[in-house]
C-alpha cells in the first residue's frame, strides 16, 4: 500500500490551503480518503501507483505543498480515516514528508520504504520540477492536450485562438511530453517497491 502524508509549506504566515487541497484530491482514487490528519497536513492511503504519481504532480502543481509517501504494510481491517491508520508505510510517510521539506529549490516529494524507492523518487523530482516551474499561461494551454492523442495541439490552438506553432513552444518549453513519457517509470518503480515489501512480508508469514 501506499501512504500519502502532504504538509502544508509557511502555514503560520499562510491561509489554511487544506479544504482546497481535499477538493483537488478528490479526483485521486484512493482506499482512505484524503483528509486532514492534523494541524496542516492531510492524509490519505492508496493502492494504486498511478494515483500515487497523480496525486503527487497535482500538489506539486499546486505549490506550496511537501509531498511524503510511504511504501509499506498498513494494518487491516483498513481504517475508516487516515488518521486511525497504522502500519510501516504510515512510518514511512512521516519521514518522507519529513525529508521532502529540506528538499530546497528541488521538487519538495520524497518517498520512503525499501528497495526502489530512492528510483522512484528521482523520476518524480524531475518530472515535479518542471510541473513546478510551469506559467499560468502554459498551463492554460496544456490543460487542453490530451497525452499521446494526434491533433491535440491543433485542437488547443484553435480553441484559444493562437497559433500551432505558439502551442508546440509552449509543450516544448515545459516538458510536457517529457513528463507523460517519464510518468510510467515512475509508476513501475512504485509498483516494484510495493512488490518487493509484499513478497517480503509473505516470507516472515505476514
Amino acid at each position: 500500500m501506499f501512504v500519502m502524508t502532504i504538509d502544508q509549506k509557511g502555514s503560520s504566515q499562510a491561509d489554511d490551503g487544506i479544504p482546497g487541497l481535499l477538493d483537488l484530491l478528490r479526483q485521486v482514487p484512493s482506499v482512505v480518503p484524503f483528509e486532514r490528519s492534523v494541524g496542516d497536513e492531510a492524509q490519505g492511503v492508496l493502492d494504486s501507483p498511478e494515483a500515487v504519481v497523480d496525486a503527487a504532480l497535482l500538489c506539486l502543481r499546486a505549490g506550496n505543498w511537501y509531498v511524503g509517501i510511504g511504501v509499506g504494510d498498513v494494518e487491516v481491517p483498513l481504517p475508516a480515516t487516515a488518521r486511525e491508520g497504522k502500519g510501516d508505510a504510515f512510518i514511512a510517510a512521516r519521514a518522507a514528508v519529513e525529508r521532502a521539506k529540506k528538499a530546497g529549490d528541488r521538487a519538495t516529494v520524497a518517498v520512503e520504504g525499501g528497495s526502489g524507492t530512492a528510483e522512484a523518487e528521482g523520476v518524480l523530482m524531475l518530472i515535479g520540477l518542471h510541473v513546478m516551474k510551469r506559467t499560468a499561461a502554459e498551463w492554460r494551454i496544456l490543460d487542453l492536450l490530451e497525452p499521446g492523442k494526434w491533433g491535440s495541439q491543433t485542437v488547443a490552438a484553435r480553441h484559444l485562438g493562437i497559433t500551432s506553432q505558439s502551442v508546440s513552444k509552449a509543450v516544448a518549453r515545459s516538458a510536457w511530453v517529457e513528463e507523460w513519457a517519464a510518468r510510467p517509470a515512475a509508476v513501475v518503480l512504485l509498483r516494484l517497491a510495493d512488490t518487493a515489501l509484499r513478497k517480503r512480508s509473505v516470507g516472515r508469514g505476514l
